[in-house]
């Protein structure tokens, strides 16, 4: 049994890779997989310590056990750019791209995201200390089995938070409960310049396991890509899998953020993703210098990124 790890089940951002467990994918690729719950850091130790063999996540929280790339690849790309948005309560008179919104609140970020969010706030010219701006995991998101976007709206609706940076589930469902409105998507051209591709979902791997299984590698590639291909014909399908993984509310609205999140779920680890990810990395303290990109991407498997 191959075993991924991943630190949010309940996401639109990491999807493929449960989708080709739970739509047999793996099966018909010769090859038992299961997704599981970790949180960011335990993940990828696991993956470092031979406790699971991929990492579905935040591609750039490889380097947190794998330092300057050294022994483990980025297979393949689960969903292309930074998949987190900022999200604030509806009353607060926030417009669209309105970064400057955020001083003076409680913001909510999981452990890993949440250096994405406070690089954003720096690249925008905002500093959290300076600025009045709290950022900290939202109640209960530490514990075992939790999603940090389900949790989040949960939290804003309270009133634990003013906001919260977290995917598109996360996100819709404090629209769809009126408890809160979108206010940063950078992968859609909100915010600073480049903060679209901070980093990216992707399955990462050991060098270790490329050497020694490059079959069974392959093989939860080509699933993946499967995967994207079959949710781009028969977006509906995405409901499917929420029904077997999600709580009742996240597995009803998963399919229309899947449909709009299409776009994103293109297989190739480009060159251009990775420098930017790597350039992410080097201004958060995670990467010293440059990294070549045949050190972070699995070339081997690039022949299998097709979307067609």
């Amino acid at each position: 049994m191959i075993r991924i790890a991943t630190p949010d089940l309940v996401t639109n951002s990491y999807f493929p890779a449960l989708a080709a467990e739970e739509l047999g994918l793996y099966r018909e690729e010769g090859i038992e997989a299961h997704v599981e719950l970790l949180p960011s850091l335990d993940a990828v130790k696991a993956l470092r310590d031979g406790g699971v063999d991929f990492v579905a996540g935040g591609a750039h929280s490889t380097l947190l056990a794998f330092p300057g790339w050294a022994g483990a690849k980025v297979a393949v790309t689960l969903s292309q750019g930074t998949p987190w948005l900022l999200v604030l309560r509806a009353d607060i008179p926030a417009r669209r791209g309105d970064l400057a919104a955020v001083k003076g609140l409680r913001l909510g970020a999981a452990p890993g995201p949440d250096r994405a969010l406070l690089q954003l706030l720096s690249d925008a010219g905002i500093d959290p200390r300076r600025d009045g701006i709290t950022i900290a995991p939202v109640p209960g998101a530490l514990d075992p089995g939790a999603s940090f976007g389900v949790l989040a709206a949960q939290a804003l609706e309270r009133g634990d938070v003013d906001g919260f940076w977290a995917n598109a589930l996360g996100s819709e469902t404090a629209v769809r409960r009126g408890v809160g409105k979108i206010v940063v998507d950078v992968r859609r051209g909100d915010g600073p310049p480049g903060a679209g591709q901070y980093t990216f979902a992707g399955l990462s791997t050991t060098d270790a396991l490329i050497a020694r299984d490059p079959d069974r590698v392959a093989a939860a590639v080509r699933a993946i890509v499967r995967a994207q291909r079959l949710l781009a014909t028969d977006p509906a399908r995405a409901k499917e899998v929420g029904r077997r993984r999600f709580p009742h509310d996240a597995a009803e609205i998963i399919a229309p953020i899947v449909e709009r999140d299409l776009p994103f779920y293109d297989p190739a680890v480009s060159e251009a993703s990775v420098t930017a990810m790597n350039r992410f990395a080097q201004a958060i303290g995670m990467l010293s210098g440059p990294v070549a990109y045949d050190q972070v991407a699995a070339l081997a498997f690039s022949g299998l990124w097709r979307r067609a």
